[in-house]
C-alpha cells in the first residue's frame, strides 16, 4: 500500500489554550466541516466526540488528549490533518507537553473576552520550548464583552508575541456578522437564513432550529475601507521582513498580491517570527472553514521543519534523520493508554516507514518489539491501517516494554531521540483500601495508571507505612481517585499523609543504666554505660569501645539491638532519633543472671534516658520550592511564603517571569497549589523537592510534645 498523501500535504497540529476557551468545541466544528462527523457534539451536553471519558463528559472539560484525522481540500488539493485536542487545566499540562513534543504546528485559542488567560501563558511557553509554530484564533466573538483588539494586544504584551491580525471581525457579541479577510482584502459576510428550503445553500445549517447562514464573499463596504486598509498595510509591513519583493513594493507603495502575502506569512510562521491572528465563533460555527484554510496555508508540513536530531546508542554522537520515507525508521512514543485489550501506544513517525509485522528496536531496553497492529485514532475509536509513513501520528497496539518517551527505531540503524521532560508531582494524599480485594485491585490500578500518566506517582512512605499517591494538583488526584472507584472498583479511605518528622540530640551525654530483675530461679542482670553525641554527617552509628571484657562479646549485639530499637521512638514526640553516634564504653555482668534479653533491655533503657538529657530537638523536612509567577504577583507570593514559615532565598527575572527560590517546611505546603493559583489568578506555578531536615521552631514544638504525652 503506497502513501495516500504526499508529505507536503500532511499537517500535524494541536489545539491548545486556557480551560474553557473552546478547544474541544473548535475540534468538533473542524470534524463536522471536514465531514468526519455528521452531528455536532457539544461539550456542555457531554456529547463531544473528543471528550470520551466519563469524567470529561460530567465535568465538561478535557482531561486526556485525544487525536483524530480529518481531510480538507484547499485550492482543489486534498490535505490530511492530524489533530490532537489537549486539556486546558493546569493539572494536566503534561498532556499538552507530550503532545507539543511531537506536533509540527498548533492553533492557540484565546477567548475574545478573557484574552490571554493564565494557562494560555503556560502552553505558550511549552510551545516555545518545543519550537512549535502557531496560529492564533480569537474565539467566542459572539460573547458579550468580546474585544478582538484587546486580545491581540495581550498577546503582544503578555506573551511577547509578534501577533499580526490577518482578519478583523465585523461587529461582536450578537452583532458578530462577518470577518474581514485582510490577505484577500474581502469581507466574508454571514447572512442568516431560515427554513428548510434554504438548507442546501447554506455554509452551515442547523436542522434543530431551522436556521443557518450563507457566506457572501463581497468587497469591503466603504464605511470600513479605511480601517481595513490600515490593518492590511500593517500586515504587509510585518510580512515584508520575510520577502524582499514585498519590502520593495511596500516602500514604493505598490499593490501586494494575496499570494505574495500568504507565501511570506507561511515563511515567517514556520520560522516562529510571526503569529497570524484570526477570529471567529466556534460555537456559532463561524470562522472554522477559514481557520482550516489557514492551517493549510501557514502551518508547516513535516518536511518543512528541520531534520530530527537524535543520539547514537554507541557513543552518544549526534545523528540526524530527514522526514522522508526512504530514511531508516525512527519515531517517539509520546503517550500510553491502557484498556481491557492491552496497551495502546501513541506514536509519531519521524522517518522511514513502519509496517505491521515489523520488528523494531527499543534502545532504552535493548530489546526488539514486534508490531502486531497499527491503528489511526478517532478519539477512542480505532481504524486499522497496514503502514505508517514519515510524518504520521498513529497508535500501536500490543507493545509490552515501551513507555512514554521511548524511541523505537530500525534495529540496524539505532538512534535515541530526545525524551520528554516530566515534572515532579506537587501534591500528595494517603490512601488505604477498605478490603483485601481492594488492596489487590489498587496495586493493579496503580501499575496501569502510572504507565498511562507519567506525572502520577505512588509509593509507600518508609516512616509512616502509608501508601501515598502524588500528582500535579487536587483535580488531578480527584480524577485518579474517581477512576479507582469507577474503573477498578476500589473502595478506599483517603486522607492527608503524615509528615515524617524526626528527632536529634544537641549535647554529648554519658549515662549508665543497670537492669536488674529478680524472680524465682535465675534473675536478669544487664549493665551498660553509653556516651551519645550528635553526628554531623547524619545517620546512626553504634560503636563498641569496651575493654577487658566488662561486657562479654556475645552480649554486645543485644546491647546494640536495644539501642537501635530505643532510637525508633525519640524522647520528645515519639519520632525516630537520627544523626547520633553511640559509644558503648563500660558495663558489668553477672555470671548466672546475665542474658541477651537483660542486656538488650539495659541498652534500650540507657539510650532512652540518655537521649532525654542530651537536649533533644524535633526536626521537620524542609522543601526547596521554586515558584514561577508574573512580576505583578511577587509581593503577594512572598508574603504567602513567609506566612508558611518559609524564607525567600533568591529571585530572578527572566523573559517577563519572576522565578522565586524559597525554603519552606513540608507541613505548611499542603494546599499551596490552590493558594498560589488564587493569589496569581492561576498564572503561577511551582515545583517542590526535599532538601534537608531543620529544627521545628520552639513556638510550635509544644503541640507535638503535648500530643505525645497524651498518647
Amino acid at each position: 500500500m503506497s502513501r495516500q498523501f504526499s508529505i507536503d500535504k500532511v499537517r500535524n497540529i494541536g489545539i491548545m489554550a486556557h480551560i474553557d476557551a473552546g478547544k474541544t468545541t473548535t475540534t468538533e466544528r473542524i470534524l463536522y466541516f471536514t465531514g468526519i462527523t455528521h452531528k455536532l457534539g457539544e461539550v456542555h451536553d457531554g456529547a463531544a466526540v473528543m471528550d470520551w471519558m466519563v469524567q470529561e463528559q460530567e465535568r465538561g472539560i478535557t482531561i486526556t488528549s485525544a487525536s483524530t484525522t480529518c481531510f480538507w481540500t484547499r485550492n482543489d488539493v486534498k490535505h490530511q490533518i492530524n489533530i490532537i485536542d489537549t486539556p486546558g487545566h493546569v493539572d494536566f499540562t503534561v498532556e499538552v507537553e507530550r503532545c507539543l513534543r511531537v506536533l509540527d504546528g498548533a492553533i492557540a485559542l484565546f477567548c475574545a473576552k478573557g484574552g490571554v488567560e493564565p494557562q494560555s501563558e503556560t502552553v505558550w511557553r511549552q510551545a516555545e520550548k518545543y519550537h512549535v509554530p502557531r496560529l492564533a484564533f480569537v474565539n467566542k466573538m459572539d460573547m458579550a464583552g468580546a474585544n478582538f483588539a484587546n486580545a491581540v494586544e495581550m498577546m503582544r504584551t503578555r506573551l511577547h508575541a509578534n501577533a499580526v491580525p490577518i482578519q478583523l471581525p465585523l461587529g461582536s457579541a450578537e452583532n458578530f456578522n462577518g470577518i474581514f479577510d485582510l490577505v484577500e482584502n474581502r469581507l466574508r459576510y454571514f447572512h442568516e437564513v431560515h427554513g428548510d428550503d434554504m438548507a442546501d445553500m447554506c455554509a452551515f445549517y442547523d436542522k434543530k432550529t431551522g436556521t443557518g447562514y450563507i457566506i457572501e464573499d463581497m468587497d469591503v463596504p466603504d464605511e470600513y475601507a479605511q480601517q481595513v486598509e490600515e490593518a492590511r498595510n500593517y500586515l504587509v509591513e510585518k510580512v515584508s521582513d520575510f520577502d524582499d519583493v514585498i519590502m520593495e513594493k511596500f516602500i514604493n507603495g505598490d499593490e501586494v498580491s494575496a499570494d505574495e502575502i500568504r507565501a511570506a506569512l507561511r515563511k515567517g510562521t514556520i520560522q516562529m517570527k510571526i503569529v497570524p491572528v484570526m477570529c471567529g465563533s466556534s460555537f456559532k460555527n463561524k470562522g472554522t472553514q477559514m481557520l482550516l484554510d489557514a492551517v493549510i496555508d501557514y502551518l508547516p508540513a513535516p518536511s518543512d521543519l528541520p531534520d530530527t536530531v537524535g543520539k547514537s546508542v554507541k557513543d552518544g554522537s549526534e545523528i540526524t534523520r530527514r522526514c522522508a520515507d526512504d530514511e531508516p525508521f525512527c519515531g517517539l512514543a509520546f503517550k500510553i493508554a491502557m484498556d481491557d485489550f492491552g496497551q495502546l501506544t501513541f506514536f509519531r513517525v519521524y522517518s522511514g516507514v513502519l509496517k505491521t509485522g515489523d520488528a523494531v528496536l527499543n534502545p532504552r531496553t535493548g530489546k526488539k518489539e514486534r508490531i502486531s497492529k497499527l491503528v489511526r485514532m478517532h478519539s477512542n475509536s480505532r481504524n486499522v491501517i497496514e503502514e505508517a509513513y514519515a510524518g504520521d501520528i498513529i497508535a500501536i497496539v500490543g507493545l509490552k516494554d515501551t513507555v512514554t518517551g521511548d524511541t523505537l527505531c530500525a534495529a540496524n540503524h539505532p538512534i535515541v531521540l530526545g525524551s520528554l521532560d516530566i515534572p515532579d508531582p506537587v501534591i500528595m494524599v494517603s490512601i488505604e483500601p477498605k478490603t483485601k480485594l481492594g488492596q489487590e485491585r489498587m496495586a493493579m490500578a496503580f501499575q496501569r495508571l502510572a504507565k498511562e500518566d507519567p506525572t502520577f506517582k505512588t509509593y509507600v512512605d518508609r516512616d509512616t507505612g502509608q501508601t501515598i499517591i502524588a500528582g500535579m494538583g487536587e483535580l488531578h488526584l480527584e480524577i485518579i481517585l474517581d477512576r479507582l472507584i469507577r474503573e477498578f472498583k476500589v473502595e478506599a479511605n483517603v486522607g492527608e499523609p503524615q509528615v515524617a518528622y524526626k528527632e536529634a540530640i544537641t549535647k554529648t551525654v554519658t549515662h549508665a543504666y543497670k537492669f536488674v530483675k529478680q524472680t524465682g530461679g535465675h534473675g536478669m542482670y544487664g549493665h551498660c554505660v553509653l556516651t551519645i553525641e550528635p553526628r554531623e554527617e547524619g545517620g546512626v552509628e553504634v560503636l563498641d569501645e569496651t575493654v577487658g571484657g566488662v561486657i562479654p562479646k556475645q552480649y554486645i549485639p543485644a546491647v546494640t539491638q536495644g539501642i537501635r530499637e530505643a532510637m525508633l521512638r525519640g524522647p520528645l514526640a515519639g519520632y525516630e532519633l537520627v544523626d547520633c553516634t553511640v559509644h558503648i564504653i563500660d558495663g558489668s555482668y553477672h555470671e548466672v543472671d546475665s542474658s541477651e534479653m537483660a542486656f538488650k533491655m539495659a541498652g534500650s533503657m540507657c539510650m532512652s534516658e540518655a537521649a532525654e538529657k542530651a537536649g533533644p530537638i524535633l526536626l521537620e523536612p524542609m522543601m526547596k520550592v521554586e515558584i514561577t509567577v508574573p512580576e505583578d504577583y511577587m509581593g503577594a507570593v512572598s508574603t504567602s511564603i513567609n506566612n508558611r514559615r518559609g524564607c525567600i532565598r533568591g529571585t530572578e527575572f527572566v523573559n517577563g517571569v519572576m522565578n522565586i527560590e524559597a525554603l519552606a517546611p513540608l507541613s505548611e505546603m499542603f494546599g499551596y497549589t490552590t493558594t498560589l493559583r488564587s493569589l496569581t489568578q492561576g498564572r503561577g506555578g511551582f515545583t517542590m523537592q526535599f532538601e534537608q531536615y531543620a529544627p521545628v521552631p520552639q513556638s510550635i514544638l509544644s503541640k507535638f510534645v503535648d500530643k505525645f504525652k497524651k498518647v
